[in-house]
């Protein structure tokens, strides 16, 4: 859950636009596990659905000094037009929330 809009967008430039994210949780499930899950993100009116499968975890024994456990997720979209669906309101999100300039600049990183 996002509490805040630009924490989202950060996350998105970072990895949600680039095919995944890394899901904090002391009890990360085991790879290649599929399972759906919501982004509640602030100015949506639902969550976002999405489909993903563990592709690494790091259990709380496993992990480094300053790593926090949890696990890396791949998204697996049924359709690209379930994927641009996706892509269109982050943003357009984007873009409401930013401005065109902005917005545009953070897009560009993410579909390099």
């Amino acid at each position: 859950e996002y509490e805040v809009l630009n924490a989202f967008f950060s996350e998105y430039t970072k990895n949600i636009g680039h095919g995944g994210t890394f899901v904090r949780t002391d009890d990360p499930l085991e790879i290649g596990t599929e399972f759906v899950f919501s982004l509640v993100v602030p100015q949506l009116p639902a969550p976002l659905e999405l489909r993903g499968r563990v592709h690494w975890r790091v259990t709380r024994e496993s992990a480094l000094p300053g790593q926090e456990p949890g696990m890396g997720i791949g998204f697996i979209y049924d359709s690209e037009v379930e994927r641009a669906r996706v892509e269109a309101i982050v943003e357009r999100l984007m873009n409401e929330s930013l401005g065109p300039v902005v917005s545009g600049k953070l897009l560009t990183k993410v579909h390099k």
